[in-house]
């Protein structure tokens, strides 16, 4: 039996690396080396989580030269669009998601490249 999208959706969330992830990139499109950074993850782990969510359809990547940059769907379904609404207002309150918050804004210089690559207009990739 196929699982409902909403059900999809909280499996990708229930995982707090998961959830850090996507809370992160709801403020900026990412990098695989930022997210190491910013969550403290080996590249394996970060891609194997970043994978997860992608084979879902929680997170879209687009290359960019050598790198992967993971963004949150230009057109989220509308299961996953209700579930990051509500993560804007609850996540705000959690000590661990303040401090991603605050480790992005510290890296944001050296990762604003992302939003840039992300912008220039390049077809999704379609790797599984």
């Amino acid at each position: 039996m196929k699982k409902s999208p909403l059900i999809t959706v909280y499996h990708c969330l229930c995982d707090e690396t998961r959830l850090r992830i996507v809370h992160l990139l709801q403020q900026a499109p990412l990098c695989v080396c930022h997210l190491q950074d910013l969550l403290g993850l080996t590249q394996v782990a970060a891609s194997k989580q970043l994978a997860y969510l992608r084979k879902r359809g929680v997170v879209e990547a687009r290359r960019h030269e050598q790198w992967m940059i993971y963004s949150l769907p230009q057109a989220p379904s509308p299961e996953l669009d209700w579930q990051l609404r509500c993560l804007q207002d609850c996540l705000t309150t959690h000590p661990v998601f303040r401090n991603d918050l605050r480790r992005l804004k510290k890296l944001q210089p050296a990762c604003c490249w992302a939003a840039k690559a992300i912008r220039q207009d390049r077809p999704l990739t379609k790797k599984n």
